[in-house]
Order: structure tokens, then sequence, then C-alpha cells
């Protein structure tokens, strides 16, 4: 499982991706699960970044899902139109 930080905002947004892009690419299993239950400051960058890992792992031909998005993410997310591109399990 791959984790974000407790702030993932512009500032911190490059960072994050390359973390979670390497443990992408070196998982091995089939579906790629990002835990953002630390995530507590954030801005639209945040989604930027999960979409992007998204988009790598399924052109790795993994599953992709968000563990412990918080509420007010979730909201950005329908309010950009983008929630369905970012499935959330419990």
């Amino acid at each position: 499982m791959l984790v974000l930080p407790a702030e993932l905002t512009h500032r911190q947004a490059s960072g994050a991706l390359a973390m979670l892009l390497q443990g992408l690419r070196a998982d091995q299993g089939p579906q790629i699960v990002v835990d953002a239950g630390a995530l507590q400051v954030f801005d639209s960058s945040a989604l930027a970044v999960l979409l992007e890992c998204r988009r790598e792992a399924l052109a790795e031909r993994k599953a992709f899902a968000v563990k412990g998005l918080p509420a007010a993410l979730a909201g950005m997310a329908g309010l950009y139109g983008v929630e369905a591109l970012l499935p959330v399990i419990a």
C-alpha cells in the first residue's frame, strides 16, 4: 500500500508523486491502493497527484483505489467531476 503524507499541497506535489510512482512501479500486485488517511493539509494538487498515480497504475494494467480519502478531498473531487476516477475502499 502506498501512503500519502500528512501535507500535500503544490509545494509537496512533485516529491509526493515521485515517491508514489516509485512505489507503484516496485509493487508487483494487481492493485495499487493509496492510503490517504494521514492527509490533513491539502489543495487541488493532491487530486492531481492521485489522478496521475491512477493513470500510471492503469498504464501498468493494475487496478487503482484510494483508502481513507478525507471528506473534503472527496468533495473537491466531486466539484471537479473526477470522483468516479478515484474509487474509495474501506
